[in-house]
This record gives C-alpha cells, sequence and structure tokens, in this order.
C-alpha cells in the first residue's frame, strides 16, 4: 500500500513539470497599438499623439503618446493610422512606460516610418505613413501612458 501512496503523490507533481511551460506560453497576449501622431524636430525632437491598445484577450486601453530625443534632426510630420505590434507581453499593463528608441529618417510630403524600440522584455515594432518633412538621426524614448 505504501508504493501506491508515492506514486500518487508523484503524478501531479510530474504533471505540473510538464505541463509548467504550455501554460507559461499560453500566457502570451498579442496586442496591437493605433496611434496617430504629430511633432518637430530642430537638434531636439518632439512629438505627441493619441492611440488605442487592444489584445486579444478582450482587453483594450486608450493611451497618450509622447516622444522626446535628441540628435541630428529636422523637420516637421504627422502620422495617422499608425500601427504598433508589441512582443513578450502577458498583460496590457505591460505595454505602458518607456521606450529606448533609435531612428534614421528622410521623407518629404509623403514620408514612411518604422521603428523597432524595446523596454525589457516588451519590444514594439511601429510602422506608419505620414505627411510631412524631416531629415536626421535622433536618440530619445518613447511614452505610452493611459489617457
Amino acid at each position: 500500500m505504501p508504493r501506491r501512496r508515492g506514486l500518487s503523490l508523484a503524478l501531479p507533481a510530474l504533471l505540473a513539470l510538464v505541463l509548467a511551460p504550455a501554460a507559461q506560453a499560453a500566457g502570451n497576449v498579442d496586442c496591437k497599438l493605433h496611434f496617430n501622431l504629430s511633432g518637430w524636430s530642430a537638434f531636439y525632437k518632439t512629438a505627441k499623439g493619441n492611440g488605442t491598445i487592444t489584445c486579444d484577450d478582450g482587453s483594450s486601453l486608450p493611451v497618450r503618446i509622447s516622444a522626446k530625443g535628441g540628435g541630428i534632426t529636422f523637420g516637421k510630420s504627422t502620422i495617422e493610422n499608425g500601427t504598433g505590434e508589441f512582443s513578450g507581453v502577458h498583460n496590457i499593463r505591460e505595454t505602458l512606460g518607456t521606450y529606448a528608441a533609435a531612428e534614421a529618417h528622410a521623407g518629404a510630403v509623403k514620408s514612411s516610418k518604422a521603428q523597432v524600440m524595446t523596454k525589457g522584455e516588451v519590444s514594439l515594432a511601429l510602422a506608419g505613413t505620414g505627411k510631412g518633412w524631416d531629415l536626421g538621426v535622433a536618440f530619445g524614448n518613447f511614452v505610452i501612458e493611459p489617457r
């Protein structure tokens, strides 16, 4: 009889070890950012905008966006209907915060922008097209806050 008891205690522990990685992988949430952003630069770059983060778990969050940095950059631009895709997210709240950003850009009248930035384990890939003119290289941060 004692042998059966040992087996019955070991089986749940073994199942927990086998199923733990699958449960952790299932915890990832697919989140996207839809945004509008406008700004200017003359050595110092600044931009502000609004957006909404939506996740495949049904959560949604209206956000305020700001970007600041410096470098060799000049211009004025607006991005409308931009998109972003987060990776490494387990909860919509993990998308909030300050991301490190670096970019090279050039455009006139209609310009396109693609950029990848990180905040610890979370990454954000942005893409968008807009209006304006810009030229340069800039380093700084991209901040997402709740509205």
